[in-house]
């Protein structure tokens, strides 16, 4: 399975509702990749740009893709990110492959 990196900032209403009524959001949205054929591998809240990370497998693009925009569609969200990841040995596999095409830049 591929694995993404997604990265959430709440608006500022969801945080009201947050801070009025605490809760962990990842066991919400565990049942949700679950039931998608993902896993949720870690969570963490975070300060900065974004407020909570997830690592999480997927079946494939489409379905992160799925859940993306499922969680964007329910409004508590101002900003989302999803990244694809890639192991160290599919890096170098696609550094490898990178080697044997014979790119050449403009003005070569």
């Amino acid at each position: 399975m591929a694995h993404f990196m997604l990265q959430i900032a709440y608006t500022p209403e969801a945080w009201a509702a947050l801070v009025k009524k605490p809760h962990n959001r990842f066991d919400a949205v565990r049942s949700v990749v679950e039931r998608m054929g993902g896993r949720i591998e870690g969570g963490w809240m975070c300060f900065g740009e974004y407020d909570g990370v997830l690592i999480v497998e997927m079946p494939d693009n489409i379905t992160a893709a799925a859940f993306s925009m499922a969680a964007v569609a329910g409004g508590a969200l101002k900003a989302s990110k999803t990244t694809p990841l890639m192991t160290f040995d599919e890096g170098v596999q696609a550094m490898k492959q990178a080697a044997e095409a014979g790119y050449q830049p403009p003005g070569s």
